[in-house]
């Protein structure tokens, strides 16, 4: 079972409240930025680009706030948020634990508004499953530091601990470190990066930026990425190999890439390489 979550606030917001040209201020924390729709769509296609697979179908849309939204919902609360600005716009901020007040409201033009739609997991209580928190997730406070981030035997510690101390779940996380540093979301010391990213982007026509924008032509708002958006994405891409040429320099590399796309994934080291 999938349902289509219109993403117009809380995690996946809408690019109203900042334009695609705008960049993050350097004094910014990275809790304190808006997360943008765009973003949502562009995380999709890399993802795909990638090969990883685990980021759920995202699609940009072009919604009316009125007819689609305010006289359809059935949620009287979010009902209540909908208000017309003194620009004669059509706006509403819902609820949720912060960034839900008439101050930081999204406006439609007078009601139309981009946004995203994606298909995710059922709730639940219809779909159990476990979850586990990523050991390097950020404490998300102005002065105080994470574990990793002060504790130098943290990574051995995790590498013992379970379920990251056998199969490829160590291996995923780093992939997706990886994933998340390409989408200038955090930049971690932890960075893997799949053998065949080595040769395929220091060949200039399979550049990151240039397969990026060729797939997220087929999105309905195109374009998505603007030109300095995907020049970064290759500029983070030459960080990623300057830090995997050094530890293949000191570790040797059957101790840092892991060839995992051809043979029996069951060979796979275990995670203490």
């Amino acid at each position: 079972m999938i349902r289509l979550v219109l993403c117009l606030m809380g995690s996946l917001p809408l690019s109203i409240r900042q334009t695609r040209e705008q960049e993050t201020p350097p004094d910014f924390f990275y809790f304190s930025d808006f997360e943008r729709h765009n973003a949502e769509i562009a995380a999709f296609h890399l993802d795909r680009i990638l090969d990883f697979r685990r980021v759920p179908p995202v699609a940009g849309r072009l919604v009316n706030m009125t007819r689609e939204i305010r006289d359809v919902t059935r949620d009287k609360k979010l009902w209540r948020t909908f208000f017309i600005s003194p620009a004669n716009n059509v706006c509403f901020y819902g609820e949720c634990s912060y960034y839900c007040s008439t101050e930081h409201a999204l406006c439609g033009k007078p009601d139309q508004i981009e946004g995203s739609l994606a298909a995710f997991l059922p709730d639940l209580n219809l779909a159990k499953r476990k979850t586990w928190r990523n050991p390097w997730r950020r404490s998300y406070h102005k002065r105080k530091k994470a574990e990793w981030e002060v504790d130098p035997d943290y990574c051995d510690e995790v590498k013992q601990t379970p379920p990251y101390d056998r199969g490829t779940r160590l291996l995923d996380i780093m992939d997706m470190t990886i994933f998340d540093f390409l989408m200038g979301l955090e930049n971690t010391p932890m960075m893997s990066c799949p053998s065949w990213c080595l040769s395929a982007s220091a060949a200039e026509e399979y550049q990151l930026s240039s397969l990026m924008e060729e797939s997220l032509l087929r999105d309905r708002l195109s374009p998505v990425l603007i030109q300095r958006h995907l020049q970064a994405l290759d500029r983070r891409l030459r960080l990623v190999l300057q830090v995997l040429a050094s530890c293949i320099e000191k570790e040797g590399y059957v101790n840092v890439v892991e060839e995992d796309i051809v043979g029996d994934t069951s060979t796979h080291r275990s995670p203490s390489h």
